[in-house]
């Protein structure tokens, strides 16, 4: 019998279910009454990173890059038909993305929600590869890596990725090289299939005017019990010093691009963390708040610009990026106001902006069953709680900006990469 838990935020005034279901599989369910759409995403820990593995404490295996990207495409292709062609006649908008740490599957509609749902848990659990259909598949995937290739965009973070890392897989492609994949067979995309896709591995997010009896009528007929294992992956030792702190290349662009990424030491981030951290890259990025302002004005960025903080197993950083007349100046400025911030603490009207900002974010997300079910997928992915995120940002405070400010934000470990166009 599965074990159902609800889960309610005072401050949200929402609630959603958890699910612990007989496969081994978690299941959230957020109920939205009176929506008429519906979102679900069927979501496995195994990304771009995972190349070096091993099962209940067996032989390390090695992979070839780029093997979870290849596994999403051939996940599509099953013994009785495609499933993109199931889902055309259901009216459903599918698709499918790999990420550096994790392979989602996912789908929406209007109507129609079991039918679409029926087809999300059956190819997701049923693999189907052969040589030849795999053989094509390199050729279908090369011409995507050599599309990425194309992209400056694409071109310039992995540019600044591979000033700043040095061992981490996180400096590949997702999607390998035309040279790796040449190496993926059946038998390793059924060895990764096997490992990664059990639904102890796994989590489901669905969001829409839904039950759980809707839910369950489903997942009991198609879940397929698993046994649990141990999966762990494998990394080399990264250094905390960056590789290069300056890489520049010439590209048909007609404004030049930059990527400015501060390596931190890899660690666990914590949800009282990740709450500080957002507050800050909403003082380092909103228009509301003198850095941004300081670079317009200097007409240093355009709308472009924008931060993350890119963290997974292994890797954490800060990333800024945007389009800049002056990339160089652009990144002086970054640097210069963030040590100013260090310095001199963060004023408290700024501070207080900036987290009723996030704040007001987070629970206007709620509002959309695509942000809701995305949003729950990472949270059980980094072993966290969506309401208890709110709680944490909503408590916040401007001692603990500063203090984690303190943390952040080397200024002699940092990687900026610049595209310039080539007016050739």
């Amino acid at each position: 019998m599965s074990k159902i838990t609800e889960i309610k935020s005072a401050r949200a005034g929402d609630m959603y279910y958890k699910i612990e279901h007989d496969s081994g599989l978690t299941i959230y369910l957020y109920p939205k009454s009176d929506y008429n759409s519906k979102y679900a995403i069927f979501g496995t820990r195994f990304g771009s990173v995972n190349n070096a593995f091993s099962l209940d404490g067996g032989e390390v295996k090695k992979v070839p890059d780029g093997i979870a990207h290849y596994l999403e495409h051939k996940m599509f292709e099953c013994e009785d038909g495609d499933a993109f062609a199931k889902y055309a006649k259901t009216g459903a908008n599918a698709n499918a993305y790999t990420s550096f740490n994790k392979t989602c599957y996912l789908f929406s509609c209007t109507e129609n929600f079991d039918e679409s749902f029926d087809i999300l848990l059956d190819f997701v659990q049923r693999p189907y590869f052969t040589e030849e259909t795999v053989a094509k598949e390199q050729g279908i995937i090369g011409q995507e890596i050599r599309m990425y290739d194309d992209s400056a965009e694409w071109v310039v973070m992995f540019n600044m990725l591979k000033g700043m890392y040095k061992n981490h897989p996180v400096q590949l492609d997702i999607a390998g090289t035309v040279e790796s994949i040449a190496e993926i067979t059946p038998e390793l995309l059924y060895d990764c299939f096997y490992t990664f896709y059990n639904l102890n591995n796994m989590v489901l997010c669905v969001s829409g005017d839904l039950s759980c009896d809707d839910i369950l009528k489903i997942a009991d007929k198609k879940l397929k019990k698993c046994e649990k294992h141990d999966i762990k992956s494998y990394f080399e030792d990264e250094p905390y010093e960056i590789q290069k702190s300056y890489i520049e290349q010439k590209f048909p662009v007609s404004v030049p691009l930059f990527n400015l990424g501060y390596k931190e030491k890899s660690h666990k981030v914590t949800q009282k963390e990740t709450a500080e951290i957002d507050i800050i890259m909403t003082l380092l990025t909103s228009p509301s708040f003198e850095l941004y302002n300081k670079l317009d004005e200097e007409k240093l960025i355009n709308q472009s610009f924008d931060a993350e903080y890119f963290d997974g197993q292994g890797y954490n950083s800060v990333i800024f990026s945007g389009e800049s007349r002056s990339p160089k100046k652009a990144a002086e400025v970054i640097k210069s106001y963030i040590e100013s911030l260090k310095n001199n603490g963060v004023d408290k009207d700024d501070f207080e902006i900036a987290k009723r900002e996030v704040y007001g974010d987070l629970l206007s997300s709620l509002n959309n069953v695509e942000a809701i079910a995305n949003a729950l997928v990472d949270a059980h992915f980094n072993d966290t709680d969506m309401f208890g995120y709110i709680d944490d940002v909503a408590e916040c405070k401007i001692e603990d900006i500063n203090e984690r400010l303190l943390t952040m934000f080397d200024k002699d470990n940092s990687t900026l990469s610049v595209i310039l166009p080539d007016k050739e």
